[in-house]
């Protein structure tokens, strides 16, 4: 589906609304971010299913005890219902799977990326009323609750195990090979969730070559972000000449090197020889 497709263009419009809104909805964010990936049901009112989404994670929250009080607790709780009773938990395979990143295909299979497994669990627990947040931990995403300073963690991605402190500073060593900071645990705010899982898409489409469709609309879904990597915009000038779209390409690669002319003259020169270059391809 093209970008000028009415459907595709009112997506990306509640995306980049919902994006810079006061307090960002981090599920709806998901499932519009999926229904880039997802193949929509061909005449029904919820073609990418972002309101069945919605409807499961209610009906899953609806399943939790009421009356939990304690951090530990709920983490216990989650654990046995998402990870126990419904089986969410991830596994090697999921990191060669595009819908791995796709909340609506994630509630389905049961599986996937730690970042939306754990996407899963923030919203199921949000919703329950429980003090949940996420955790960026350098390659690999967890979930936490209650007081930050208590680390009481989860990983989802291992069924709701839980994670000690030791643990994530092992996890930590064996990703980064550098000591776990406490600026490392510190709740991650729904667009940094967002962008890192538009990352995770854009590396998933590096690795196929011919998948440019997929790195592209991550690409164009990050750049609705408020906030954002300028190098970003370079990317996608240079995905679009690589994609044949020569002019296009060029034209962002000559906006770019306005915003970087002043910062850095011969990296401006640089891109707007590389625009010219895309301009020539076309004689």
């Amino acid at each position: 589906m093209s970008a000028e497709d009415p459907g595709t263009a009112e997506r990306r419009r509640r995306f980049a609304e919902e994006a810079r809104a006061e307090r960002p909805d981090l599920a709806l964010l998901c499932l519009l971010l999926g229904a880039e990936a997802s193949p929509p049901s061909p005449g029904t009112a919820d073609p990418y299913g972002v309101d069945a989404a919605q409807i499961e994670l209610d009906r899953l929250a609806g399943l939790l005890p009421h009356g939990i009080r304690d951090a530990r607790a709920w983490a216990s709780a989650l654990a046995e219902l998402l990870g126990g009773r419904n089986g969410f938990a991830g596994s090697p395979q999921d990191y060669q799977r595009l819908d791995s990143s796709v909340l609506q295909q994630v509630l389905r299979r049961r599986g996937g990326l730690p970042i939306l497994l754990s996407v899963v669990w923030i919203e199921v627990a949000r919703r329950a009323g429980a003090p949940v947040y996420g955790v960026a931990l350098p390659g690999h995403f967890v979930v936490g609750f209650g007081d930050p300073a208590e680390r009481v963690l989860a990983d989802p991605f291992a069924g709701g195990a839980p994670m000690s402190g030791e643990d994530a500073k092992l996890m930590v060593a064996g990703a980064t090979g550098v000591p776990l900071e406490a600026s490392m645990l510190v709740p991650a705010r729904p667009l940094e969730t967002v962008l890192r899982i538009l990352n995770n898409v854009r590396a998933w489409a590096a690795a196929r070559p011919e998948r440019t469709d997929v790195a592209l609309w991550a690409l164009e879904l990050s750049l609705l972000l408020p906030s954002h990597p300028a190098a970003l915009r370079y990317e996608r000038a240079q995905l679009l000449v690589q994609r044949g779209e020569f002019l296009r390409g060029a034209a962002e690669m000559e906006t770019y090197a306005e915003i970087v002319d002043g910062i850095e003259p011969a990296a401006a020169e640089e891109i707007r020889r590389r625009a010219r270059a895309a301009r020539a391809l076309l004689n």
